[in-house]
C-alpha cells in the first residue's frame, strides 16, 4: 500500500482496502445505508486534502475518529422529528432451530443500537463492533475512560433491556451469547 519511495499509504489504496469497514462504522453510527454513505463521502473528501500528514501516522484511527466527530455534530444540528424505520420491532422467530433466529437477533440488535443516544451509540460502535479498547474509545472520543465505561455500562443496559423484551429473541441462545449483549 505504499509508493515507491514513499512511507505513506496512498490515498486510493487506503480508501479501496479500508472503505467496507470505514463504511460499516458509518452505518453503525446513523442506522442508515444512505446517511453512512453521505457521511463517509463527507469524512473522505476533507481527510483527501490532508493525507500526506495523516497517512504517516495511524489513518485509519485518524478517519474513524473523523467519522465519529462528523456524525456527532451532524446529529447536534439535524431536525429529528421524523425518522424513518423499516421496523419498529422484528417479527417474532418461528421456533426452535429457525435459521432466521441469528439474523432477527442481528436485526434487532442493529435497531436498538440506532435507538441509542449518539454517544453511547459511538461508545458501543467503538467498543464493540470495531473492538477498541477503553483507552483507545476515550482517547478517540476525546473523553475520559470512566465516561467511556459508563456509557457502555448505560448502553448494554438498554440493549439487555429492550432485547429481552422482544418475543422469541433469546430462542436457542445459550447464555454465553446473552452476556455478550
Amino acid at each position: 500500500m505504499t509508493t515507491a519511495g514513499d512511507t505513506a499509504p496512498n490515498f486510493e489504496e487506503f480508501v479501496t482496502a479500508r472503505g467496507p469497514r470505514l463504511l460499516r462504522v458509518a452505518w453503525l453510527l446513523t442506522g442508515d445505508a444512505h446517511l453512512a454513505e453521505d457521511l463517509l463521502q463527507t469524512v473522505l473528501a476533507k481527510v483527501w486534502s490532508k493525507w500526506r500528514k495523516i497517512g504517516l501516522e495511524n489513518p485509519e484511527a485518524y478517519v474513524r475518529k473523523a467519522l465519529v466527530n462528523t456524525h456527532m455534530s451532524w446529529w447536534q444540528r439535524r431536525w429529528r422529528g421524523e425518522i424513518p424505520h423499516e421496523h419498529e420491532r422484528m417479527p417474532e422467530g418461528t421456533g426452535a432451530g429457525d435459521p432466521f433466529d441469528a439474523v432477527d437477533l442481528e436485526q434487532s440488535l442493529a435497531l436498538a443500537v440506532r435507538r441509542l443516544p449518539p454517544r453511547q451509540r459511538a461508545v458501543v460502535v467503538l467498543r464493540y463492533f470495531e473492538e477498541l479498547s477503553v483507552q483507545e474509545t476515550a482517547q478517540l472520543l476525546g473523553c475520559h475512560s470512566g465516561t467511556v465505561k459508563s456509557q457502555a455500562a448505560k448502553a448494554l443496559q438498554t440493549l439487555r433491556a429492550e432485547l429481552e423484551t422482544e418475543p422469541g429473541v433469546w430462542k436457542g441462545i445459550d447464555s454465553r451469547d446473552r452476556r455478550a449483549v
